[in-house]
């Protein structure tokens, strides 16, 4: 149940690869009494996570505050009159960037997406492809000039990651800097050449 009393997070996990990244950003904010997290799960989110991770959707939604059905056009999130910080969606497919892009709003990730934007929220897409065609980039400008923050998790190599679970942290702490959402071990942070190891 929410609680007005808490700072809301929209998170959504779509079905591009790189459903550990939606789920690791929702393990950080559980662990943050302050905030409250609103997921939503595409069902390509769901058989994404089964095959990389080995979780079921009970598993994932377990990991949230408060759970809306990406069918459901009229959950809390689908209006600016419910009040959050903002949303990312993470990971963030092709298909769920060109719905943001085109206000394709016929789902609740594209939706609750649309109306972070129209209120003037913060909106941050893990966006997931390799190599890009013209369309995922001709989709990614639109998002930016509606001022949407695209985001693909690229690695940081000058932080000497030697797991993939540095990376993942990395990435996500990063997330939730955009947001200013304080944590003190995600993030090795770039001190200038020759200090880092000092």
């Amino acid at each position: 149940m929410s609680r007005p009393d808490r700072k809301r997070l929209i998170v959504a996990i779509t079905g591009a690869s790189g459903a550990i990244y939606g789920v690791r950003l929702l393990e950080q904010l559980r662990d943050l009494p302050e905030w409250e997290t609103h997921l939503i799960v595409s069902a390509a989110g769901v058989l994404t996570a089964a095959e990389e991770l080995n979780l079921k959707r009970a598993d994932i939604e377990a990991l949230a505050d408060v759970v809306h059905n990406a069918k459901d056009i009229g959950a809390a999130v689908s209006s600016g009159s419910f009040r959050t910080a903002g949303m990312v969606i993470a990971p963030c497919s092709m298909k769920t960037l060109a719905e943001v892009a085109h206000g394709m709003a016929d789902n609740l990730v594209s939706r609750a997406a649309d109306v972070v934007l129209k209120e003037r929220r913060r909106l941050v897409l893990l966006a997931r492809e390799t190599p890009l065609n013209l369309a995922h980039l001709r989709n990614m400008t639109a998002v930016t000039e509606m001022g949407g923050i695209v985001f693909p998790p690229v690695p940081a190599f000058y932080t000497r990651p030697s797991s993939i679970d540095d990376v993942v942290n990395h990435t996500v702490g990063r997330v939730l800097d955009l947001f200013e959402i304080d944590h003190t071990h995600l993030v090795r942070r770039w001190q200038g050449l020759g200090v880092q190891d000092q």
